[in-house]
């Protein structure tokens, strides 16, 4: 049986296949447009950039994805399978952001560690989804294109209809996304009646800006820092989000508990 996917981690991967193809599309157009240039100009980069005894400096390779040995069936969660496909998906998308960071960063990305991330969330998220179907959540189609709407609008397009093309170009039809985004709206009414309260309170909100400063400070930013005023709404959704997090994360704790999980990575 075919696992619902949570479009949330799926658009992690559509995200970046976006990214690729303008590169892929950028690249092509400089290749066409210039490629005596781009010798050239790569020529005088390697002469200015040698160090001593000619050598110049290697540029990191981005690491792959190693997906060796992992199981037919990556764990079990009451009884229902997250396959190997489902895992592996979700961990392509998940490492090529990781693998972009410690780009930057210089660390390299222990995988390992995000294989259990990947898995534990996989669970955490098929654990939310019984429990929405158990107490029989139901989810309006003003709920549906309203999600919609919200994730066409987060991906900075115009409409529902433009966001459900563009994902159709990355091989998910309209039946799998909507299907997705019905279980999405489900696992959020869920949520929402779990969490309780998640409102952010004018210290919370303080205590967050002030946090906001010493980071700037402790980067030696030049930048001025915003007014608290400025950033207040943006404060009051950090504090929100992280709310819910920690209280989601207290009911997959709670659900794990009281159910049957087997993890075999």
């Amino acid at each position: 049986m075919k696992k619902k996917w949570l479009l949330s981690l799926l658009l992690v991967g559509f995200v970046l296949l976006l990214a690729a193809c303008n590169n892929d599309d950028e690249a092509g157009e400089d290749n066409s447009n210039g490629e005596g240039e781009d010798t050239q100009q790569e020529e005088t980069e390697g002469s200015e950039g040698e160090g001593e005894g000619g050598e110049q400096p290697e540029q990191p390779e981005m690491p792959e994805p190693d997906l060796e040995g992992i199981p037919d069936v990556v764990a079990e969660v009451n009884g229902e399978e997250i396959e190997k496909d489902e895992f592996e998906q979700t961990y392509e998308g998940q490492f090529q952001q990781m693998a972009m960071q410690s780009q930057m960063s210089g660390e390299e990305v222990d995988q390992d560690q995000l294989k259990q991330q990947v898995a534990e969330s996989l669970v955490g998220q098929e654990l939310l989804i019984q429990e929405a179907e158990n107490q029989g959540i139901e989810a309006s189609q003003e709920d549906i294109d309203e999600t919609l709407d919200e994730l066409a609008q987060q991906q900075q397009l115009e409409s529902k209809d433009e966001f459900l093309a563009a994902l159709e170009e990355q091989g998910m039809s309209e039946d799998e996304v909507m299907s997705q985004v019905e279980t999405q709206v489900k696992v959020d009414q869920l949520v929402a009646s779990e969490t309780g309260d998640t409102e952010a309170s004018e210290e919370e909100m303080e205590e967050m800006y002030e946090q906001m400063k010493a980071q700037q400070e402790e980067m030696g930013g030049e930048e001025e820092v915003p007014s608290y005023e400025e950033v207040k709404p943006d404060l009051e959704e950090q504090v929100k989000s992280q709310k819910e997090s920690e209280q989601t994360q207290k009911l997959v704790e709670q659900l794990r508990e009281d159910g049957d999980v087997t993890v075999n990575l």
